[in-house]
């Protein structure tokens, strides 16, 4: 059943672009297939040089709105220059990669009915387009609330599963930190949780992809790096707080020196991990062939 009330509020689909051609009509028709039907798409095309702005505009519908960039900027700038073009109530993100359930919309907007609620989020798909393994991204139940604490403990919250009030960014000035260029997600929604209430649906809306040319994975040190750079400046966590995402940080540290074949560096470090876990799955990742362990890397967070 599509959902096209002029009582339900109008949502602004930020679509951020930087020759992103391979998956990007899969993205825009799971956009145009939602049946909530009273939105936006923000297309910013962040000076691609493929044919990401052919294949848009190919799509005829007049939601569809394309705003090419003066020049090209970080992700993070570029997120917020198309945030700024909103002109909903609400705000969603899919990246041109991924792809939404027909009923990801229609099922988050009933969750705002709730007046303390500010965001909402969802479950997700991971398809590893190399290995085309499909799973669900969390197998506990996610929490709901301020769940500040829950985030630094263990960060679940994908950016495409959101459906946020545009009041958030321009009242309460939550726009995305420029600095980063990976890690700018997660340090604004560590940022907005601290003083806002969350809600979640449970069962997956998201389809995210992982394949060869994600940013996140051809740039893993850069991710570290950002990474150990905030935890420098943000000296308000507790100490049991820090704690968790210093033992991200060191996993991550790990996983490179596996992937580069430092083996005693690994194995002098595998010692300070906490979760007994983790140190497991390290050690078998360190006697497994080389050449496997590059076939499953881009599933480690």
């Amino acid at each position: 059943m599509q959902i096209k009330s002029k009582n339900y509020p109008l949502i602004s689909i930020i679509m951020n672009c930087f020759n992103g051609e391979t998956y990007l009509a899969h993205a825009i028709k799971s956009v145009l297939l939602q049946t909530y039907r009273n939105f936006e798409v923000i297309f910013w095309d962040n000076q691609s040089s493929d044919n990401s702005a052919y294949i848009y505009k190919n799509f005829k519908d007049k939601r569809l709105r394309y705003y090419l960039a003066t020049e090209h900027t970080s992700l993070y700038r570029a997120r917020n220059l198309a945030i700024k073009k909103a002109r909903g109530k609400l705000i969603a993100f899919l990246d041109t990669d991924d792809i939404w359930l027909k009923d990801k919309l229609s099922s988050q907007i009933e969750k705002f009915k709730n007046k303390k609620v500010n965001l909402v989020y969802s479950n997700y798909y991971i398809l590893n387009q190399v290995t085309g393994l499909k799973k669900i991204a969390h197998k506990n139940k996610l929490p709901e609330g301020v769940i500040y604490e829950q985030l630094l403990k263990n960060y679940f919250l994908g950016i495409g599963t959101v459906l946020i009030k545009k009041d958030i960014f321009f009242k309460k000035k939550y726009f995305f930190n420029e600095r980063f260029n990976i890690i700018g997600d997660f340090e604004n929604f560590i940022r907005i949780s601290k003083n806002n209430y969350f809600a979640c649906i449970q069962r997956p809306l998201l389809i995210y992809r992982i394949h060869k040319k994600s940013f996140s994975n051809k740039n893993y040190k850069m991710h570290v790096d950002e990474l150990k750079f905030w935890v420098k400046k943000k000296y308000y966590l507790k100490k049991d707080l820090l704690f968790f995402v210093k033992q991200k940080i060191l996993y991550m540290e790990i996983i490179l020196y596996i992937f580069n074949r430092k083996y005693i560096q690994s194995l002098k470090m595998i010692k300070k991990i906490y979760s007994k876990a983790k140190k497991v799955k390290l050690l078998i990742f360190l006697i497994i062939p080389n050449f496997i362990f590059k076939k499953i890397k881009s599933n480690f967070s």
